[in-house]
């Protein structure tokens, strides 16, 4: 894992509409909740994904924005957003293959895929909390939404 109070890894990786998202565009504007996951269309992450889409309101707004993570391909991404109606930008680590997961120290080099993990990044690029938990156990947003709140 990274060390809290440091740069977070920049990045650029498509969206689901192809579209490049980078790390960078956000500083000095919004506080950026990283949420990598490890497959689209599993149970528990369209579960996660479906709890951020239904609380988007509370983790994101005017002071931060949530960025979902995965390996899947772009392709797969926008079916997984159309099937589920995810209105927010899931991002491809696909090729490289892993290459942001890496990054972030939770590739799952057994699996071919990324951990679920979070973090958040404040406006200045900082890495400023982040919590790991076993591919099949699911996350609490409350622990977001409070860390969110101490940022501003």
């Amino acid at each position: 894992m990274l060390t809290i109070g440091e740069p977070a890894p920049s990045f650029t990786l498509q969206d689901q509409h192809g579209q490049p998202v980078s790390l960078s565009h956000f500083a000095g504007k919004l506080n950026v909740v990283l949420v990598f996951y490890p497959f689209a269309f599993s149970r528990v992450c369209t579960s996660e994904l479906c709890e951020i889409r239904d609380h988007r309101a509370a983790l994101s707004g005017e002071t931060a924005i949530v960025l979902a993570v995965s390996c899947d391909h772009m392709f797969s991404l926008r079916a997984f957003a159309d099937q589920d109606g995810l209105d927010f930008p899931l991002l491809s680590d696909f090729w490289p293959h892993g290459r942001v997961s890496r990054e972030y120290g939770i590739f799952n080099e057994e699996l071919g895929c990324s951990g679920r993990a979070t973090f958040i990044v404040d406006r200045e690029g900082l890495l400023r909390w982040q919590v790991e938990n076993e591919i099949p156990q699911a996350r609490n947003l409350d622990d977001y939404r409070s860390i969110l709140a101490e940022l501003g």
